[in-house]
C-alpha cells in the first residue's frame, strides 16, 4: 500500500506540474498580448486621428464647394420656365463642376487610404473661398527686367489700382517666374528685391530654362489654380500688349461653357530637322515628313477655363511635355471634351493693324509681331503700341463681366 501510495502521489505531482506549466504558459501569452496590444491600439488611435484630420481638410472644403454647386443648380431648377439654352448651359456647368470636385476628392481619399500624403493641389484651403474672374500670368525670365518695367508702365495697373482690380473686378495679374539653378543665388535675390518693391510676382517651384517652358506652363496653371479660384486662367508673354477689359469681355462670352480653350488656333508643320527654330525632337510621333501638329493655341496668349486648370493640376505628374509649350498645352486636351475657341482678336499685329481695328470699333485683346513671336524690341516699342492701340484707362473700371 505504501509503495502504491508513493506511486500515486508521484503521478499526481507530475500532472500538477504539467498543469502549472501550461497555466503559466497561457498566462504569459495573455500578459504578453496585452502588453503588445496597448501600444498598437494607441498607434491606431493616433493614425485614425491623423487620418480623420486629413480627411477633414479635404472633405470640409469639397463639401463646401459641392454645396455651392448644388445651390447654383437648385436656383436654376427652381426658376419657373427654366428651359432656355443659357439655363441648360448653367446646369451643365454646375454638374461638370461637381464631377470634377468628386474626382479630386476620390484622388485625395485614395492617397489617404494608401498612407500617402495628400497632394498639395488637392488640399482645400479654407480661405480660398473668394471667387475671381480671371488670373493673368505674365510669363517672364530673369533677364527681362526692362520688359517687366515696360508692361508696368503701360497695360498692367500698379499699386492700389492693381489691388482694386482684384477686389472689385476679380482680376489677378502676376509676373510668373521660377527659381535659378542655384537656389538663393544672385538671380533669385534680384527678383526678390524687385518683388519687394512691386509685389507683383508669382514664384513657382520650378527651375527656369528655355527648354523647360512646358514644365513651367504646367506648374503655373497648377499653382494658380491652388491659389485663386477663378473662372479663367490666362497665360501671356511679357512682350505682348494686352487690353484687359477687352480680354475680360471676350472671356465672359464663354463663361457658361464648362471646358473652353481660347486662343489663336494654328496647326503649323512639325519640324524634324535639327538646328532649326522650334525643332521637334519627338517628330516621329506625328507621322512622316510634312505632317502638321494638331490644332492648338499660339503661345503668345491663351486662356483656359476653371475645369481645365483643375485637370492640369490634378494630373500634372503624368502629362507629357513636348519641347514647345503651346504644343504641350494643346496635347493635354486631346481626347477631352473641350471646346476650342479660335478668336483672332487675341493675335492682332502691332500698329497699324491693331490701330485700324480699334478705329473700326474692334479693339484687339492682344497685339504683337509674328516675326518676333512678340513685340519686336518690346521694352522700347510697347509704349507706342499702348498709345495707338490701348483702350482708355476708364474702360476697365466701367466694365461689367
Amino acid at each position: 500500500m505504501s509503495s502504491k501510495s508513493k506511486g500515486g502521489g508521484g503521478t499526481v505531482s507530475r500532472r500538477w506540474t504539467l498543469l502549472l506549466c501550461l497555466g503559466s504558459f497561457f498566462t504569459g501569452l495573455l500578459f504578453t498580448n496585452r502588453m503588445w496590444m496597448v501600444p498598437e491600439a494607441k498607434d491606431i488611435i493616433r493614425a485614425n486621428k491623423a487620418k480623420e484630420h486629413r480627411e477633414e481638410l479635404v472633405v470640409e472644403g469639397y463639401y463646401s464647394k459641392i454645396m455651392d454647386q448644388k445651390d447654383e443648380a437648385r436656383k436654376i431648377l427652381g426658376e419657373e420656365g427654366s428651359t432656355t439654352e443659357d439655363d441648360l448651359q448653367m446646369l451643365n456647368k454646375a454638374i461638370s463642376n461637381l464631377e470634377m470636385e468628386l474626382a479630386a476628392a476620390k484622388m485625395a481619399q485614395e492617397s489617404i487610404l494608401k498612407g500617402s500624403p495628400v497632394p498639395q493641389e488637392l488640399k482645400v484651403i479654407k480661405t480660398r473661398r473668394h471667387k475671381y474672374f480671371m488670373v493673368i500670368g505674365i510669363n517672364t525670365a530673369f533677364n527681362s527686367r526692362k520688359r517687366r518695367d515696360s508692361v508696368r508702365a503701360t497695360w498692367m495697373p500698379q499699386g492700389e489700382k492693381r489691388k482694386k482690380l482684384e477686389e472689385e473686378k476679380g482680376i489677378v495679374i502676376r509676373f510668373v517666374i521660377g527659381h535659378g539653378a542655384t537656389s538663393g543665388g544672385i538671380l533669385d535675390r534680384a527678383v526678390e528685391a524687385e518683388d519687394k518693391k512691386h509685389a507683383d510676382f508669382l514664384r513657382l517651384n520650378h527651375v527656369e530654362g528655355y527648354l523647360e517652358l512646358s514644365a513651367k506652363t504646367k506648374t503655373y496653371f497648377a499653382t494658380a489654380f491652388s491659389l485663386w479660384d477663378a473662372e479663367f486662367y490666362v497665360k501671356v508673354d511679357d512682350d505682348v500688349h494686352v487690353n484687359i477689359a477687352t480680354l475680360g469681355n471676350t472671356l465672359a462670352r464663354h463663361r457658361l461653357k464648362p471646358r473652353v480653350y481660347i486662343g489663336c488656333m494654328k496647326c503649323g508643320p512639325v519640324l524634324a530637322r535639327k538646328g532649326v527654330r522650334y525643332y521637334e525632337p519627338e517628330h516621329w510621333k506625328f507621322g512622316g515628313d510634312g505632317n502638321k501638329y494638331f490644332r492648338h493655341a499660339t503661345g503668345q496668349l491663351y486662356a483656359i477655363s476653371n475645369e481645365l486648370a483643375a485637370y492640369i493640376s490634378i494630373n500634372q505628374h503624368i502629362l507629357h511635355k513636348y519641347v514647345n509649350e503651346d504644343v504641350s498645352l494643346g496635347s493635354w486636351f486631346i481626347g477631352l471634351d473641350v471646346e476650342h475657341i479660335d478668336d483672332r482678336k487675341l493675335c492682332c499685329g502691332t500698329p497699324p493693324d491693331c490701330e485700324w481695328k480699334a478705329q473700326a470699333g474692334s479693339t484687339c485683346v492682344a497685339s504683337f509681331d509674328w516675326s518676333c513671336s512678340g513685340i519686336c524690341d518690346s521694352a522700347d516699342r510697347i509704349k507706342e503700341v499702348h498709345q495707338r492701340c490701348g483702350e482708355n484707362e476708364s474702360t476697365i473700371w466701367n466694365a461689367v463681366f
